[in-house]
């Protein structure tokens, strides 16, 4: 049980720009006792994060835009009002198919310490500068195994 209500309002809290996206913090398992942690996400077409494993559970609500959700050995097609949630130990990714915006919760928490190691801080609340370069995912590999992330680099199809 969480020894403190947690209230954030729009704006709030610690963002990070990392894969061309915002990333923002909405509970972090600081705020929560460590039980989840909570992030709004808005991402551009194509740059969803690589195939991954994280400890814990993940639930996603799509709030705006588009995805396709690669579940273990399943694609499924997702838009506003749709909700995903991927049990410990399965290896997923998403790739945004417009701008998308989604609501994520991740139990327990702690998550949120591996996006503020490889994003960097948000200078404003939208999508950050496009870069042309290629994501560094030996970097984010490395950081995410400190963080018992298992993520791997995408295979050809």
């Amino acid at each position: 049980m969480a020894k403190n209500a947690h209230v954030r309002r729009s704006g709030e809290g610690k963002a990070f720009w990392m894969l061309n996206g915002l990333y923002e913090v909405k509970a972090s398992s600081d705020e929560t006792n460590g039980e989840m942690t909570v992030m709004e996400m808005t991402i551009p077409e194509g740059m969803g994060p690589p195939p991954h494993i994280h400890p814990g559970t993940e639930s996603v609500y799509v709030i705006e835009g588009t995805l396709r959700y690669h579940i273990g050995n399943k694609t499924v097609d997702g838009g506003p009002g749709d909700f995903f949630h991927i049990p410990e130990g399965t290896l997923e990714r998403f790739e945004p198919t417009s701008t998308t915006r989604i609501l994520v919760t991740y139990t327990p928490g702690g998550i949120d310490k591996f996006f503020e190691e490889a994003g960097e801080p948000a200078q404003r609340r939208e999508l950050p500068p496009q870069s042309d370069a290629a994501p560094d995912i030996d970097r984010l590999i490395e950081i995410g195994k400190r963080h018992g992330i298992q993520m791997q680099r995408m295979t050809p199809a």
